[in-house]
């Protein structure tokens, strides 16, 4: 973990719910009295006549000690797209035999990691097919739905959901992929079966209150039933900026903002304008992004740890170009958010663990780091990580975990 941390105070006004809580921590260890003087050690006389009496055993094990509890904290995770094409969904149908679709396998090498946190966040980018329908890929796509039981498996207790997919099979898309993961027992952001459904909700883990807002740029040129713009949520400063200060209101300490954005390895004076906008409210706390199907700069705009783009999770974008390799290059993202003793957070500085899908040998996830030390991994496929980490380190090298 990297030692630079990013401290956030923040005093917002009761009305909008936020409690600063005072942690103090301290320690303390048992001392010894030696401040009296040595006293000589009389002993027992022996008779002689008589059994020998042996004396008490002393009991030497130490005191027992108080640990005292650190103040609160979340190690959150985030990881980007989730794209379905047909190459997937056929590999699935694979590791099953053709009786329905697995596509556990292919998280299984980052389930450890994404274990190993207290909340992970996934950005699943396309909607679940329907009852009845088959999956489908480019231009509509529709995932089988297995897909959300491989997240929830993988270690995942939320994704993200608003995209320019979301409405890929219209309104029982949106009914499907909610009805599963309800199912599968996480929850999503991003849409919604009622008007209720796309309103902030407040989260809670280890004693600190957040909520996670998602929101995509359009919908490929499709669009929501009329008077029903509420099935999904479009990024606009003004809107987000309102959601983040109701979920305040509703009593969230801390404020996760996930943006479907970006076309291309740099960022856009698009993102870039609204990224501006967003954090300067003083009501959104850290931004995660996707879509750009490649890996994107990490900066703080005002002071806010802003993630621009986390590449692909997982997903089969040709890569017949060497322009286009980059797609197979993602990132998993690890932030530690603690509660301070000035009523606010400190947001420490985020940890990059580049991963790789690996179209050739399975259609998995590779984390790239531990791939290049595993001595099962051939040597094609390592050098192919190498290659895919020195992409990565182009763009986001300062950031990247050191083991």
């Amino acid at each position: 973990m990297y030692s630079s941390n990013m401290t956030r105070n923040r005093s917002l006004p009761v009305a909008l719910g936020v409690i600063g809580l005072l942690v103090a921590c301290g320690g303390g260890s048992g001392n010894t009295d030696t401040s009296g003087p040595l006293l000589p050690v009389e002993l027992a006389p022996v008779d002689s006549a008589g059994p020998t009496i042996a004396s008490e055993p002393t009991d030497t094990a130490p005191a027992p000690t108080t640990t005292v509890p650190g103040p609160p904290r979340i190690n959150f995770a985030f990881a980007g797209d989730v794209l379905i094409h047909s190459q997937l969904y056929k590999r699935a149908l694979n590791n099953t035999g053709g009786n329905g679709y697995d596509f556990t396998p292919m998280f299984a090498t980052v389930k450890p990691l994404l274990e190993s946190v207290d909340f992970a966040i996934c950005h699943l980018e396309v909607p679940v097919a329907p009852d009845g329908e088959d999956p489908s890929t480019f231009p509509l796509y529709g995932a089988p739905a297995s897909i959300v039981d491989a997240v929830a498996g993988a270690g995942y207790d939320r994704c993200s959901t608003a995209s320019n997919h979301t409405l890929d099979k219209g309104v029982p898309g949106i009914e499907a992929t909610i009805a599963n993961f309800e199912r599968v027992g996480i929850t999503q952001a991003g849409m919604a079966r009622t008007p209720a459904e796309i309103e902030p909700t407040v989260l809670e883990k280890n004693g600190i209150k957040f909520t996670h807002l998602s929101y995509t740029y359009g919908y490929n040129g499709l669009s929501t039933p009329k008077g029903e713009d509420w099935r999904s949520a479009l990024i606009d400063p003004d809107r987000i900026i309102a959601d983040a200060t109701k979920a305040r209101a509703m009593g969230a300490e801390f404020v996760v903002v996930s943006m479907h954005w970006g076309s291309q390895t740099a960022v856009s004076d698009s993102q870039r304008s609204i990224a501006e906008k967003v954090t300067s409210s003083g009501v959104v706390d850290l931004i995660v992004g996707h879509h750009a199907h490649m890996v994107q700069p990490i900066e703080q705009i005002n002071g806010v740890w802003t993630v621009f783009g986390l590449g692909n999770q997982l997903s089969y974008h040709p890569t017949d170009g060497v322009p286009q390799a980059n797609t197979q290059d993602g990132m998993i993202v690890t932030v530690n958010v603690i509660r301070n003793d000035a009523g606010g957070f400190t947001v420490e500085q985020p940890v990059v663990h580049p991963t790789w899908v690996d179209k050739y040998d399975g259609m998995v996830i590779r984390l790239v780091k531990p791939g290049l030390a595993d001595p099962a991994l051939s040597a094609a496929v390592k050098e192919q990580l190498e290659v895919s980490l020195r992409r990565t380190t182009k763009v986001v090298g300062a950031y990247i975990a050191a083991d």
